[in-house]
């Protein structure tokens, strides 16, 4: 199972969330959001047209978590150096263990990102 996590401004629209998409460059299975972000308007009319799973993860969740990304301001807000990422492992790690198949990718306008947690089966 492959889950991408996005992290995502709050001026974000729904072509900056399906271009984030589109840099994965394999089948998703689920997409995983901060249960906060679930409102944001963006993200709201994207999941509205979207047939993916949604996986909506707590803060508390993504806290802590080690990704290989790291930015100070993320770190200073949400306790790990990557939102994305953190999702991504977070919403796999609930079927299992889990490794990231893709680091954190940014749109160009900056509005959002993804990344990419597979599901470990043994």
């Amino acid at each position: 199972m492959k889950i991408a996590g996005l992290g995502f401004r709050s001026t974000v629209t729904p072509s900056a969330l399906q271009h984030a998409l589109t840099q994965i460059e394999t089948d998703i299975d689920a997409l995983a959001v901060l249960e906060t972000k679930a409102t944001t308007a963006g993200f709201h009319s994207f999941a509205e047209t979207s047939d993916m799973a949604l996986l909506f993860v707590p803060e508390d969740e993504i806290r802590d978590i080690k990704t290989p990304t790291q930015s100070p301001r993320i770190q200073s807000r949400f306790g790990t150096g990557s939102v994305a990422e953190a999702l991504a492992l977070a919403a796999a790690y609930r079927y299992g263990s889990a490794r990231l198949i893709s680091p954190r990718l940014a749109t160009a306008d900056g509005l959002a990102t993804v990344a990419l947690a597979e599901v470990q089966t043994p």
